[in-house]
């Protein structure tokens, strides 16, 4: 029997620890549900020692026996204190190996002797050193020390052959950096790296609690001098962070904070997406240079790298993928969960090193974007039926996300909820899967916010819901399928060519005529836009001929739908299903 290697993520705020099981990656549960251990180390009231969780939740109460972040100190003469005690990083270090050790000889039932643990790309030669002596001390052998950008692109690449250049953006709870990486034949090296050590998810936290700090004061009450009261308020504003990743509001509500002249003080406001974006704005800025920093580092442009990989619990943050997709042009990929891709990364080398066979990591994702369609701009003009994606192509599922949306009139009663499958700017080039209305709105102006709320199972049924967030009337409609509705293309095609031979001979005759001729339209124009769509996905691999006779057609049924003249689609459907049909097979 093959003797097991765990791989381990050394994080500075958290750290996580995996191995393989049967070909697969499996990240071990710290807590049953929670496989995140927070790197935090601290000493009991009784003198025991607390790791994770336990010594988190006292840091605040008790900062003077309890450590954090030691990742920072790694390399360096420091000693730092505990209690009556002074310690090296690489003894703190080793306490959180100690313990991710023994959850893995739990799960696997024997003894773990051999890990793999990842560094940032920028540690030095000392900083290394110091790891491999935590390792030791902590009763590890460590058979490499590999540089996280590296675990995350084996992550996403198990099985490597293709030639990429990859740019990994990595934002955790303390640290940032960037990486350039380039995945070769197998080997994965690092071309260039930049970052800050000191920015991370708490700065987004603090920028929270110091919201909620001046909120306070505004009521005359000032929390700074309890360290109870701000304990809460960190772990409040934390939680709002996390709440704003899915959600366009978080409501903060801590009851009894403080007392004053004798009566409680109570915390109790709403925190909007865009206002805590706007408070991040300069930490984003700041990433977002040293991606280009980064770019230069390695002598490449944006135009070299083909993927970008997000890292990080941090970057579930949806502005950071706008912000990354604005400035680079690319598709960022967020499929495998950043807060365990590293560690995931570190136990596929693990495993190769023990000389298992690993297969890529499995992440059920959403293959299509989802979203509804609002007034907006569209090429520079105003246009009612712009596309807004809600649920992004990728997105591993289930998910629930939501956005907020306004109303254009004063007094407005109604809205229409149509719900798209696509990739589109504009939604009706995009797949219609269903609509419903909101009606008895309250009476209020112009803007009033309505939510939208997307939530996706892994059988791919979704479940849409509007809400007016002023008075909490609330509409909903459920979808089934629409992972598979068009996921067989064969499946679309055959139709669409079945659909086009009934175009000028089938007749009806009595009711069902007019019934028939109704639904024809509505159906005709979603197979129309699917073939249209399928088409488009498939240009670049036809000939150059086919290609050209397949744009004429593409702009034929696109100028029939713009017309709505169903009679005219039948044609050019026919023909480009043929040619669909013939490239396919």
């Amino acid at each position: 029997m093959t003797e097991k290697i765990i791989g381990i993520d050394l994080g500075t705020t958290n750290s996580e620890v995996a191995v393989v099981e049967n070909g697969r990656v499996t990240v071990i549960d710290i807590t049953p549900g929670c496989p995140i251990l927070p790197s935090f180390v601290g000493l009991a009231d009784d003198g025991s020692i607390l790791v994770g969780e336990p010594a988190k939740n006292q840091y605040v109460l008790y900062p003077e026996r309890t450590i954090k972040s030691i990742k920072r100190q790694m390399g360096s003469a420091d000693r730092v204190e505990m209690g009556d005690a002074a310690y090296t990083p690489q003894e703190i270090s080793a306490i959180i190996l100690r313990r991710l050790k023994a959850i893995a000889e739990a799960h696997l039932g024997e003894p773990v002797r051999k890990a793999v643990i990842t560094v940032p790309a920028y540690f030095s030669d000392a900083q290394r050193q110091a790891t491999r002596e935590a390792g030791e001390i902590a009763g590890l052998e460590v058979m490499r020390i590999i540089n996280e950008p590296t675990a995350a692109a084996l992550s996403y690449e198990a099985n490597h052959q293709d030639h990429k250049k990859v740019l990994v953006y990595d934002l955790g709870g303390g640290t940032f950096d960037v990486s350039v990486v380039g995945i070769e034949d197998n080997v994965v090296e690092v071309l260039a790296s930049h970052g800050n050590n000191h920015l991370g998810g708490d700065d987004f936290d603090a920028k929270i609690v110091a919201h909620l700090v001046e909120h306070l004061k505004t009521q005359g009450a000032d929390p700074s001098g309890s360290r109870r009261a701000m304990a809460r308020i960190t772990r409040a504003a934390e939680i709002a962070k996390i709440t704003l990743s899915d959600q366009p509001y978080a409501r903060i509500e801590e009851e009894y904070l403080l007392e004053k002249a004798g009566a409680p003080v109570n915390l109790a406001l709403e925190l909007a997406r865009e206002d805590y974006e706007a408070m991040i704005a300069g930490y984003l800025d700041e990433t977002l240079e040293a991606v280009h920093i980064a770019l230069k580092g390695a002598n490449l442009t944006v135009s070299a790298i083909d993927e970008v990989l997000l890292v990080g619990g941090a970057t579930r943050t949806p502005v950071i993928t706008e912000r990354l997709e604005q400035d680079l042009g690319l598709t960022v990929r967020a499929e495998v969960n950043p807060d365990l891709c590293v560690a995931t990364g570190a136990a596929i080398q693990a495993g190769t090193l023990a000389g298992e066979e690993v297969s890529a990591v499995l992440v059920d994702i959403t293959p299509y974007t989802f979203g509804t369609s609002a007034f907006g701009e569209l090429n520079g003009s105003p246009y009612p039926f712009t596309y807004a994606p809600i649920i992004h192509k990728n997105t591993p599922i289930p998910v629930t996300k939501s956005d907020v949306f306004y109303t254009m009139h004063d007094n407005q009663s109604t809205v229409k909820i149509s719900v798209y499958q696509g990739e589109d700017s504009d939604a009706l080039n995009n797949i219609p899967l269903g609509e419903f209305m909101v009606e008895n709105l309250s009476k209020a102006p112009a803007e009033n916010p309505i939510i939208i709320q997307f939530a996706l199972d892994l059988n791919g049924i979704m479940q849409v819901t509007a809400r007016e967030k002023k008075t909490g009337l609330e509409k909903s409609i459920r979808i089934d399928n629409v992972l598979t509705q068009f996921q067989e293309g064969e499946l679309e095609t055959a139709r669409s060519r079945i659909s086009a031979l009934f175009a000028h001979g089938e007749t009806l005759e009595g009711p069902a005529a007019g019934a028939a001729a109704g639904a024809t339209e509505h159906q005709r124009t979603a197979q129309a836009r699917a073939l249209v769509e399928k088409a488009e996905r498939l240009l670049d691999r036809a000939t150059e001929d086919d290609r050209e006779e397949m744009v004429n057609l593409i702009e034929a049924v696109k100028d029939a739908l713009a017309v709505n003249d169903f009679a005219a689609l039948a044609a050019p459907m026919a023909e480009l299903s043929d040619l669909l049909f013939y490239l396919e097979s």
